[in-house]
């Protein structure tokens, strides 16, 4: 009988229109969710036989059904948060997770480090990433990113480099005596360097022109710090000869002695390359030390040495690189945050707590590195909001309330109508 058919229309209309509710709901309930992507519910109409069968035409429908859940994986909004372990993603992809139910995959970026040094969700699953060797260089190896690098080593100094100009209108002639150093040259500098124990060392250099267009260069330390110094005289460690061509560029150089032998527990013999750029003999400018007809001085210098240190603050940068900033003011790369997309995020299984798993349909995760093979970027301190919007929600409620009240209407005229059929004997 039609009518009894189309009571069970109306209900495949609540049915499926209260699921939706739910949908809808769940949307709004998640309004501020961080990394939350909203779903739609997909429907389908439901046929249940044909007048004219395979001709087609005279179709009879009998209501609808839910078919799908939709969930859109819109960019959300990225809100600075200032906190150094909140991340957020800009673009496609998502965090890697490991926990103790497996391996997960999140939009939202609320992280920290437990009491074990690992970054982690607030669940305790621990964030995914590729790790540094022990030069601070980012390998392919994927892991639990931690902090396991409290303390740095100190790294005793190999090399110094030196910007400078010698003036050429100074007198020739002198004789370097280490005795009366600052009477018998024509300009001094000095600097620090570090022994193989991380103690800092004052590097004291003198030049005296011994020829037109060739410098002697003498490096010195007080010899309370050398191996058999005494105090309050210098000894020479280091010397050499710069060597300038007519327009007053670094033409050659030359070493004589090199040979730092600092006490107090130090590694002996410890060299020390001065480098005073790339002559023109080597095919260089010759321009990062100079002899111009200006006073002397020294631009610039650095040296790759440093003490020892220990953790001083973290930062993430836009490649999802995590670096620790040491208090000997050393920076060194720990890990780099992993992410990973897949060919179908839409048939991505939703696990809660903010966490999806692959499933049949969404394919396999492809982990990567932030920025590469169209993986998103990283947001350092910053969250993503939930794509939820309230008003749209509240509209799609509002017109699945009223599809839902229309079908309950249908029933009771259904009803009403049986009614009639029920009372024909009566009359």
């Amino acid at each position: 009988m039609g009518i009894l058919s189309s009571m069970y229309t109306g209900i495949t209309g609540l049915q499926a229109n209260g699921e939706a509710l739910g949908i809808y709901g769940d949307n709004l309930a998640n309004a501020n969710t961080a990394g939350f992507k909203t779903s739609r519910p997909e429907f389908q109409d439901v046929i249940a036989k044909s007048l004219k069968g395979i001709l087609g035409g005279n179709q009879i429908g009998r209501g609808t059904k839910l078919t799908n859940i939709t969930t859109i994986f819109s960019q959300g909004s990225v809100v600075q948060t200032e906190r150094a372990t909140d991340l957020a993603i800009s673009g496609d992809g998502f965090f890697v997770m490991d926990g103790v139910d497996g391996r997960s995959f999140t939009r939202a970026g609320a992280f920290n480090f437990d009491k074990e040094g690992k970054l982690s969700a607030l669940d305790g699953s621990q964030v995914m990433g590729f790790m540094s060797d022990e030069t601070g260089q980012i390998t392919n190896k994927l892991g639990a990113i931690k902090l396991d690098r409290s303390v740095i080593d100190a790294k005793q100094t190999g090399k110094v480099n030196l910007s400078m100009n010698l003036d050429i209108r100074a007198d020739k002639g002198k004789d370097f005596d280490l005795e009366n150093p600052d009477k018998t040259t024509q300009y001094s500098n000095a600097f620090t360097v570090y022994d193989s124990a991380g103690n800092s060392h004052l590097v004291t250099t003198y030049f005296n022109k011994t020829d037109d267009g060739v410098w002697a260069w003498h490096a010195t330390v007080k010899g309370d710090e050398i191996q058999g110094g005494e105090k309050g005289k210098l000894i020479e460690c280091a010397n050499g000869t710069l060597k300038f061509s007519p327009d007053g560029r670094l033409q050659e150089t030359s070493v004589g002695k090199n040979e730092f032998n600092f006490n107090k527990g130090a590694r002996s013999g410890q060299k020390i390359t001065f480098d005073f750029g790339r002559t023109v003999a080597e095919g260089g400018m010759g321009l990062q030390t100079t002899q111009y007809g200006t006073n002397s001085d020294l631009y610039k210098h650095t040296q790759d040495g440093y003490s020892a240190g220990t953790v001083a603050g973290l930062s993430f940068n836009e490649d999802g690189v995590l670096s620790a900033i040491y208090t000997n003011g050393e920076t060194q790369n720990i890990a780099q945050v992993a992410i990973c997309k897949f060919e179908n995020n839409e048939s991505l299984f939703k696990a809660g707590g903010n966490k999806f798993r692959e499933s049949r349909n969404s394919g396999q995760a492809f982990i990567g590195k932030p920025g590469e093979g169209g993986r998103g970027r990283i947001n350092p301190k910053s969250m993503e909001s939930s794509t939820t919007d309230i008003a749209s929600e509240f509209i799609n409620l509002m017109t699945t309330q009223r599809s839902f009240q229309a079908n309950s209407r249908a029933i009771t005229v259904a009803d009403e109508l049986m009614q009639e059929v029920l009372n024909m004997r009566r009359q």
